[in-house]
């Protein structure tokens, strides 16, 4: 790749970056100027979650996958599992050798997977940046898709397992969806206030007859008590195992199998995907407005960063626990997710595409690997630090790295000109 290849490459990332900061920009605008609060940035970011990502794991896999590429995601779920639990271990090891908090290790674990490259790689092929890897026109499609199922890994052992990275701070479990940062107590609250705290109707009022509420309601505390039976009958080695397992079950993983079902089985993927006159019965009716309404997930998370970190920096301003930037925490942070992590991941994923075979022929493959550890903590570290009840002072400080974090975003320039030229290098082979 000639100098000025890189020049041009290197202008277009961080085109891309700048692209995606204004973005969170709009984000924390809303939330200045009182045009979103609080509660209405958690439903639409747990609404995101458990609508809009699915949806779009079930357009994107089904519509790229099918059994020639199916083992081109193999290599993405275990290189996600490894650099997790290997920023785990650094983690852990850095809170006890060096004594740093808590927060530190789901800070290293879990970086933004989900909405960030989704955007970043959209921005990229804006820029034409992406022509240097490859001409093939559904490489925003195919790229996507790659880091979707990273996504899913991602979203999973942080839902399941980051509540227990922040035991040291406090030991107690609470029974909540990061994602949202609510606990099922404070559900139960707002339940209870809209049935029975006003006589007459309001904005929360259901509009389903009372017969059918009072049914969902009772079918729900059924299924519920049948679960608790059958888990209580349970020995206890096999508690533990679907205790292990449970996290699994969430909607981007459901989202997910489903497209996967639809991707593997030539008929269903037919019906979604083709043409009407080539048997794609359900593309017009189904399939657009599922795309359309996963197509949301990728823009409005991005805003819903920008609400939280404006909402953070409120709530930071206005306390009188801020206490000091906690500076060497905040820079070792940094400095894995935007220096060690692309000094790992781009040399390990060139070696195993030149050297081996076991990422196959897609420089698309390797360019999103590459990427894939790379970047910002994600944004459920503040609802982590609210479910786990950490004291005021831990939660200001982790609004002070992640505004901190995004504010750094452009740096992720200069990891996406290595991995464009690294994937290019073993393509050019």
């Amino acid at each position: 790749m000639a100098s000025s290849d890189i020049l041009v490459s290197f202008m277009g990332a961080v085109q891309a970056a700048i692209s995606v900061l204004i973005t969170i920009w709009i984000g924390v605008l809303a939330a200045q100027f009182d045009l979103i609060d609080d509660g209405a940035a958690k439903r639409l970011s747990s609404m995101c979650v458990t609508i809009f990502l699915p949806l779009l794991l079930v357009s994107n896999l089904g519509k790229q996958l099918d059994s020639d590429t199916a083992m081109h995601y193999l290599p993405i779920v275990v290189w996600s599992l490894i650099f997790v639990v290997l920023s785990i271990i650094i983690g852990k090891l850095s809170v006890r050798l060096f004594k740093m908090p808590a927060w530190t290790t789901p800070a290293l674990a879990f970086n933004n997977s989900t909405s960030l490259p989704l955007l970043l790689i959209q921005a990229l092929d804006a820029a034409g940046v992406l022509k240097n890897l490859t001409s093939d026109p559904d490489v925003v499609d195919k790229a996507r898709s790659y880091f979707l199922v990273c996504a899913v890994i991602s979203n999973t052992l942080t839902f399941g397992y980051g509540p227990a990275l922040l035991e040291q701070d406090d030991g107690g479990q609470t029974d909540s969806d990061p994602e949202s940062g609510r606990d099922s107590g404070e559900e139960d609250e707002d339940n209870g206030s809209r049935s029975g705290g006003s006589s007459g109707p309001s904005e929360t009022t259901s509009l389903l007859p009372k017969k059918a509420v009072r049914f969902a309601k009772i079918t729900t505390r059924h299924i519920e008590n049948a679960q608790n039976k059958t888990y209580n009958a349970l020995p206890g080695p096999l508690q533990k195992a679907v205790s292990w397992i449970a996290p699994f079950f969430n909607p981007p993983a459901l989202g997910a199998s489903t497209g996967v079902l639809i991707g593997l089985v030539p008929a269903l993927h037919r019906m979604f995907f083709n043409d009407s006159q080539e048997g794609g019965y359900f593309k017009a009716w189904l399939t657009t407005p599922i795309k359309n309404t996963g197509e949301l997930f990728v823009t409005l998370q991005v805003i819903i960063v920008g609400v939280k970190l404006s909402l953070s920096l409120r709530k930071m301003k206005e306390g009188d626990e801020g206490g000091r930037v906690p500076w060497p925490s905040i820079v070792f942070i940094l400095a894995w997710r935007f220096l060690v992590m692309p000094a790992l991941s781009i040399p390990i994923i060139w070696v195993l595409a030149k050297k081996t075979g076991l990422l196959f022929d897609d420089p698309v493959l390797w360019f999103t690997m590459m990427m894939m550890p790379i970047g910002p903590p994600a944004m459920r570290l503040v609802a982590l630090a609210d479910v786990n009840n950490l004291p005021q002072q831990a939660k200001m400080a982790t609004a002070k790295l992640l505004t901190i974090s995004y504010v750094a975003t452009p740096l992720i320039a200069f990891s996406v000109v290595g991995a464009l030229r690294a994937a290019q290098n073993v393509s050019d082979a």
